[in-house]
């Protein structure tokens, strides 16, 4: 594992927002972590689905609505942030041009 910073100074400036469809591009990536930034054109949609990972969501730009599990579906915009336990069903939908950050934390050996 690197001992030295890593430094992203504008992950914004990393992703263009489409005209329509959505991007994704792995930012970071190490043994403990890796960093997915999306780009969403409004109304694009990430269906339904889980990660064997604990995650976290950040909106960098724009604004998200995301369903956690069962319960309703919630707003995310760039004031907020969203931890998911490994296996929680979700999905997300883009209500205006957003960047978000994902990361990803793979578990720590026993």
């Amino acid at each position: 594992m690197s001992t030295e910073p890593v430094f992203l100074p504008d992950l914004v400036s990393e992703l263009a927002i489409p005209a329509d469809g959505t991007l994704s591009r792995t930012l970071y990536r190490s043994d403990s972590v890796r960093l997915v930034g999306f780009a969403f054109a409004t109304g694009e949609v990430l269906t339904e689905h889980s990660s064997a990972l604990e995650v976290t969501i950040q909106v960098l730009t724009g604004r998200l609505a995301l369903t956690l599990g069962d319960g309703p579906e919630v707003e995310l915009d760039p004031a907020g942030w969203v931890r998911m336990p490994p296996r929680l069903p979700h999905s997300v939908r883009a209500l205006e041009p957003t960047v978000m950050l994902l990361t990803m934390y793979s578990p720590r050996p026993g």
